[in-house]
């Protein structure tokens, strides 16, 4: 697992970290609605929050509200989202982590209720829905809810250099396990997530930006981190978030086919072959907790069999 060095004094401290607080963190790039996103989140919290807005390479117009719990971090150059995110956990001294795009809308109490359910290795997803955000509300006949995703497979559709292990939208076990109201989730989409500061601190984090780059496969870093070491993914359904999908219109963060296809090629190799030093499941572990998952055949045995004879080790354990 890839840690690099945090300056003495850089990060908060254990003892330092403010109790029961949430730190919202939030990559930016361009974002056009972020300055909504921050108001929604400060009006819908009901705890303590702090929100630590990455302005990565841009200022917000209009400016972002001034309020004593956003801290605005400002690159003059674009890093990339994995960069923001790290450098803002870094600075967050709140006992809980919320990773937010800058484009979504927030069910009232949201931080009391993610709260009120998450272990101590749990990384929890809530429910995702469609925004309009013109006029900031639900979208009309939008794609919604959008509760289970799983791990696709990455040799599925060969040739195809869209192939990887995303997470792909799963409406079938969404149909069949509907009245569940906190459940397993095998993946997700990454436009948001949340979990306690010490378990980032511990296995999650810092998000690894040389070899998956700054945007490729985010949530299936992070998931594949929490499964494999032992702990759980889950999805509330106790609250919401509505997110806005750019397609490619006010697209913030940009990714090169080069990127995408180093990034991906990267994260296929490094999971499907056990490459991740500190796991205690391998990852046939988790298509096997999920059986039968779409796309994989009738043998998952075979899928990565077929891994080790046609992948070459990235190294990079």
């Amino acid at each position: 697992m890839w840690r690099w060095a945090i300056p003495a004094g850089s990060a908060p401290r254990p003892e330092h970290m403010v109790k029961s607080r949430v730190s919202v963190v939030i990559p930016a790039r361009n974002e056009i609605y972020l300055g909504k996103t921050v108001d929604d989140l400060l009006a819908k919290a009901r705890g303590d929050i702090q929100i630590i807005a990455v302005l990565d390479g841009y200022w917000p117009e209009p400016p972002l509200t001034q309020d004593k719990r956003v801290i605005q971090l400002h690159r003059g150059r674009s890093h990339g989202m994995r960069p923001g995110i790290n450098a803002a956990v870094q600075i967050a001294d709140g006992e809980f982590i919320l990773k937010a795009d800058g484009h979504t809308m927030w069910g009232e109490g949201f931080d009391e209720i993610l709260k009120a359910d998450c272990d101590d290795d749990w990384v929890v997803v809530p429910r995702r829905m469609s925004l309009d955000p013109v006029n900031w509300c639900k979208l009309e006949n939008g794609k919604s809810p959008v509760d289970y995703h799983y791990l696709s497979n990455p040799f599925e559709r060969p040739g195809d250099p869209t192939c990887g292990l995303h997470g792909t939208w799963w409406p079938q076990r969404a149909r069949e396990r509907k009245d569940i109201v906190i459940d397993d989730e095998m993946s997700s989409q990454g436009s948001s997530y949340f979990m306690k500061r010490a378990f980032w601190d511990r296995i999650i984090g810092p998000l690894d930006d040389v070899h998956f780059t700054t945007f490729v496969s985010e949530f299936q870093e992070i998931g594949n981190r929490c499964w494999l070491s032992g702990g759980s993914v889950k999805i509330n359904k106790k609250t919401s978030m509505l997110h806005w999908h750019k397609g490619t219109s006010g697209r913030g963060y940009s990714i090169s086919k080069r990127e995408q296809s180093s990034g991906s090629d990267f994260s296929t190799r490094y999971w499907m072959l056990d490459e991740w030093s500190e796991r205690k499941r391998d990852l046939i572990w988790l298509i096997r907790h999920f059986w039968p998952v779409p796309g994989w055949g009738s043998d998952p045995e075979a899928v990565f069999a077929h891994a080790r004879k046609t992948l070459t080790p990235t190294g990079a354990h």
